[in-house]
């Protein structure tokens, strides 16, 4: 009988001491469970709180990022206002970029369009305080660059300043093509626009610093430069485009042959001591081929090419006045002239002036359309031309 009152009693310890260690594993899940839960309820209390400051953020954000739109839009539609209630014009805030220094030192004599005289160069320096030359960083891989710039030489900017109503501005100019034959602005490249911006291209022969230099180019010396947008073949070349016929008639602007007289190159040797100073060209036998391209089209005006003899340009301090009615494509300046002394007024001789990198070309065409370059000398007209631009500045980059 002990020995199973014993056995019970140990048993019921048993139970009793497994009765209490579930009981405390039950408090301790509960007890963990508690932690747990109050734990989750701060996490989840914390995160509504970051979640609600963030879409609070964002909230504060859309409307700065609104608010300075609004802005922005209102500072822009206050620059673009009308000056004058007179003036109903609307400006833009543009200035130019960059100065061209070219070898056409006047209008006359600078090709109608581009890429016409290969050899033409031109040295476009950018300004520094606007155009970092880190901006120019891959231009120089592409062959060839648009350029946008101002016809900053037209002889009718001012009308540009007046009421539109008042300024007299023609819808159309005449074309050297339909020989005089006039045709409305927008369907040609007449200088001669509502705005005076002109678009060119020209190839790209290297790029230093800040400047670049370009040949093929038909801008005259000092031409404010807008932009400069590199040109790309598969979407700037339109293999259907179309033009009217009109255009096609080439052989209207070129002349039979160019000749040079015998005192030309010892002529041009003289003066070759100062226009290297300044010149784009190496030597001047270059500076020649320079001036038969050019030659090579008849760069005289409508009038003077239908009645050379009676549409004599008058000179003012040996510079050319320009002939406002006869306003081509892209020229809006005669060629310079002068009468030579003959005996007989129905034998005058006409002898035309060039005006190339500084140096006087004096030159004359006959009824058949051959030039014959006489002399040259150097200019009294001043000119734009930087030493800085100089051939030494490209040589190396050039071989």
């Amino acid at each position: 009988m002990k020995g199973i009152f014993i056995s019970e009693a140990n048993g019921l310890r048993l139970g009793i001491t497994l009765t209490v260690t579930f009981a405390v594993i039950s408090i301790s899940t509960a007890i963990s469970a508690y932690v747990f839960k109050r734990k989750s309820n701060a996490l989840n209390s914390k995160i509504r709180e970051l979640e609600a400051s963030l879409k609070s953020s964002i909230d504060k954000c859309v409307s700065e990022r609104q608010g300075r739109i609004r802005a922005q839009q209102a500072l822009r539609k206050e620059l673009t206002q009308p000056k004058s209630e007179n003036l109903k014009l609307t400006y833009y805030p543009m200035s130019p970029i960059g100065t061209i220094h070219s070898c056409f030192s006047t209008r006359n004599g600078t090709p109608r369009q581009p890429l016409l005289v290969p050899l033409a160069r031109a040295s476009l320096v950018f300004n520094t305080t606007r155009v970092p030359p880190a901006s120019l960083e891959g231009l120089a891989e592409y062959s060839h660059c648009w350029i946008l710039y101002v016809f900053h030489l037209n002889t009718d900017l001012e009308k540009l300043w007046k009421n539109p109503s008042q300024s007299g501005f023609k819808a159309k100019v005449r074309v050297p093509r339909l020989k005089g034959g006039k045709m409305g602005v927008f369907a040609t490249r007449s200088p001669h626009r509502p705005c005076p911006i002109g678009l060119t291209v020209a190839k790209v022969e290297a790029v230093h610093e800040n400047m670049m230099l370009l040949s093929g180019v038909d801008l005259v010396d000092g031409t404010p430069v807008l932009d400069v947008k590199p040109y790309v073949p598969y979407c700037d070349s339109i293999k259907e485009a179309a033009v009217p016929n009109w255009l096609m008639v080439d052989n209207l602007l070129t002349v039979a042959s160019v000749s040079f007289s015998g005192e030309f190159t010892s002529a041009l040797e003289n003066c070759w001591t100062i226009a290297e100073k300044k010149s784009l060209y190496a030597s001047p036998g270059e500076f020649q081929s320079l001036i038969k391209q050019v030659l090579s089209w008849d760069i005289r005006s409508l009038s003077q090419r239908n009645r050379p003899h009676d549409a004599l340009s008058k000179k003012e301090n040996d510079e050319p006045l320009a002939n406002t009615s006869d306003v081509d494509e892209h020229q809006d300046e005669t060629a310079f002239v002068h009468e030579s002394e003959q005996n007989s007024p129905n034998s005058m001789e006409v002898i035309y002036h060039l005006i190339l990198d500084g140096l006087n070309i004096s030159y004359k065409i006959d009824q058949d359309g051959n030039v014959i370059v006489e002399n040259v000398s150097n200019s009294a007209v001043l000119d734009n031309s930087s030493n800085s631009c100089n051939y030494l500045t490209w040589k190396d980059k050039l071989q």
